[in-house]
């Protein structure tokens, strides 16, 4: 997997302000739609939403990894938010998320994404890339922390 391929620089967000959980994933659907304005970003926050309601997608550690499937959408395209605050997440350890990976795969899921899903959850449990991201300053940093 190749990350590039994945989340593009403007797709990055440093220092966040979310109010909520809710506000966290509204941000995040407009960061996923930026490299394809043709999805509306309330349909994505919906699909965020709903898939929110079939479980909490925290990986503990201060980490949540919101995704949904889309119509339409013929590869996965995803999306990091480091937050200036932490914003409770109910996660199972109980620990606030201050920082959010999401991610949109499409409809008819491949094994590609399936594999695509499984590898970011296992680089979001890296605790030196956790500590390297919340280190970083600006969103290209950010960017550039996870990819490198």
């Amino acid at each position: 997997m190749l990350l590039e391929d994945i989340i593009k620089p403007d797709s990055a967000l440093c220092n966040a302000n979310a109010r909520s959980k809710k506000h966290c994933l509204e941000i995040l659907s407009e960061l996923l739609v930026r490299s394809r304005p043709e999805i509306a970003s309330e349909d994505i926050f919906s699909s965020l939403i709903e898939r929110e309601r079939l479980g909490c997608t925290s990986l503990e550690e201060g980490v949540a990894f919101p995704h949904c499937r889309v119509e339409g959408l013929d590869s996965s395209v995803g999306a990091l938010m480091k937050l200036s605050e932490p914003v409770e997440f109910d996660a199972p350890d109980g620990e606030a998320v201050d920082l959010v990976f999401g991610l949109m795969v499409p409809a008819e899921i491949a094994e590609e994404d399936q594999a695509n899903i499984r590898d970011i959850a296992t680089m979001l449990g890296d605790a030196d890339l956790r500590a390297r991201l919340r280190e970083t300053t600006s969103s290209n940093e950010l960017y550039e922390t996870l990819c490198d």
